[in-house]
């Protein structure tokens, strides 16, 4: 199975090409057809796709990782573009979703949940296809479905949540979601945020594939969000792995980056915008 998967939205670019922004979006050639996974921020993703030729108008499928606007603000404008297209996410995709934070004392909610209604993107050619099974989405791609917890050191961010029922609680981010590509050289798995946990998603993946290894795990790790003591917990587990190549994306951040470099060395790279993963 031909793969080919590059970084259309993400912090940083390389080599000069296209735009930088606080999101992600992979754009995911295989035999079976292409896809994208999550839509980045805003415009950037049609602009990128177009700098770096790879056509919008011919994916077959969107995935949405989860409900956050820097992973499906771009949706809008994929849709202009390719039309009538089966958009795939969670049931609580749509929730209204916060970043609570203290300015001089005072407490500041802002809104970080999908800034479009569904029916709006419905009315753009979004049909989209809500569920919670891990799912085999087009021959040999999956997505993971939610994600059990499992290990104590992967905490929900304590900044972000939701409104239920009326209520602001903190977000578990349920809908939180990878998408699997399995190769003849091992699983590709690629995170959108890893809201759930890095080590949680690998071994859900593990338990759902039956299968240990990873030719490269590429996409946002949320790594960066974690204390120094996390932050270790998770790269002890890594390195337990089988686990050829690691792309780190989005919300690593520098910190973890580095050290993920140093643990992994050659078999580190980073997801820059117009970075490839090809088999």
């Amino acid at each position: 199975m031909r793969i080919r998967v590059t970084v259309l939205c993400e912090n940083t670019i390389g080599k000069l090409i296209g735009s930088g922004e606080h999101g992600f979006s992979a754009f995911i050639e295989t035999e079976s057809g292409n896809y994208l996974f999550d839509t980045g921020s805003g415009h950037p993703v049609v602009a990128n796709s177009l700098v770096l030729n790879r056509d919008l108008r011919t994916i077959k499928k969107v995935f949405l990782s989860h409900g956050h606007y820097d992973h499906t603000g771009g949706l809008p404008e994929v849709l202009k573009l390719r039309g009538e297209v089966d958009v795939h996410g969670h049931p609580q995709v749509f929730s209204d979703r916060f970043h609570v934070f203290k300015e001089n004392e005072k407490e500041i909610r802002r809104f970080v949940g999908i800034p479009f209604k569904k029916r709006y993107l419905e009315s753009l050619g979004a049909n989209f296809i809500l569920q919670k099974e891990f799912t085999e989405v087009a021959k040999a791609i999956y997505l993971t479905g939610e994600v059990g917890r499992r290990t104590p050191f992967e905490k929900a961010d304590p900044r972000l949540f939701s409104e239920m029922d009326g209520k602001m609680v903190q977000d578990i981010f349920l809908d939180d979601q990878s998408l699997i590509l399995d190769t003849e050289k091992g699983l590709i798995l690629i995170l959108g945020c890893a809201h759930s946990g890095m080590i949680n998603i690998i071994h859900h993946v593990i338990d759902k594939t039956k299968k240990q290894g990873f030719y490269a795990i590429l996409g946002g790790t949320h790594l960066d969000f974690l204390t120094p003591e996390q932050l270790e917990e998770s790269i002890k587990s890594l390195k337990k792995m089988e686990i050829k190549k690691i792309g780190a994306s989005h919300c690593t951040g520098m910190r973890a980056a580095f050290r993920l470099h140093q643990e992994f060395g050659d078999r580190f790279f980073y997801g820059y915008v117009g970075s490839t993963l090809e088999i």
